[in-house]
């Protein structure tokens, strides 16, 4: 019976559970057979959190949930369940009690900003035509193309969902910060992984989509966090 944790992936707007497959295959390669990937409905905080807390309620054991954009938010909610260990962070938001990650984008709009467009039905898009430079510019552009055509958007209101009691002031956490980010401004990062006072930060000369531009880098960081729960 393996003692590793089993490793709970949860994805950010405009993704999926399928932009970790790059990680899956460096985790499961290192060792790691009980993997999950959430797939979010992106449609609420409270239904991203209430999905992600039903996937680690199944897991008999110690969880590492890991966060990747506004995941980060995601896990920062959910986090507080009893078997969840620790929290890794991986570009991603990492909100203070009554703050959302609209208001933390704010405060250093990133370069991407401009090419967010919602839809008359309440969802929010990044410009297909502009996703590769704006989301994954270190991916070839075909990949940032396939990725942009199969985005999923998540309602616009969800970017003003607050966090409460938020998991990273009662488990330990980990912060990987995305130095080429277009969507969450480097410097937010930085604050928010001090702010959290993350037992290791690593940063990457990486876009936001560091999980599948660096698997390798990002699965190893993972491992580390694990290894030491």
């Amino acid at each position: 019976m393996s003692e590793k944790p089993a490793i709970v992936l949860v994805h950010g707007f405009w993704g999926g559970a399928a932009h970790w497959n790059g990680v899956i295959i460096e985790l499961h390669n290192k060792g790691y057979t009980d993997l999950h990937a959430v797939e979010m409905p992106l449609t609420s905080l409270a239904d991203d959190a209430e999905r992600t807390r039903k996937m680690v309620a199944q897991i008999n054991g110690p969880v590492l949930l890991v966060g990747h954009s506004y995941g980060g938010a995601v896990i920062t909610q959910a986090g507080n369940e009893p078997n969840v260990a620790g929290l890794v962070y991986i570009a991603a938001f990492a909100p203070d009690d009554g703050e959302s990650p609209g208001g933390i984008t704010q405060e250093h709009l990133p370069e991407a900003a401009p090419n967010l467009a919602p839809d008359s039905d309440g969802y929010l898009w990044v410009k297909p035509e502009r996703f590769h430079d704006s989301f994954c510019q270190d991916l070839p552009r075909q990949e940032g193309q396939v990725m942009g055509v199969t985005q999923k958007a998540p309602l616009a209101s969800t970017f003003g969902d607050v966090v409460s009691n938020p998991a990273w002031k009662n488990k330990p956490s980990w912060y990987q910060i995305s130095s080429q980010d277009r969507m969450i401004h480097p410097d937010n990062q930085v604050r928010m992984a001090k702010r959290l006072g993350a037992r290791e930060t690593i940063t990457l000369d990486a876009s936001h989509a560091s999980l599948a531009s660096r698997p390798v880098e990002v699965a190893a960081f993972i491992d580390k966090a694990a290894r030491s729960l």
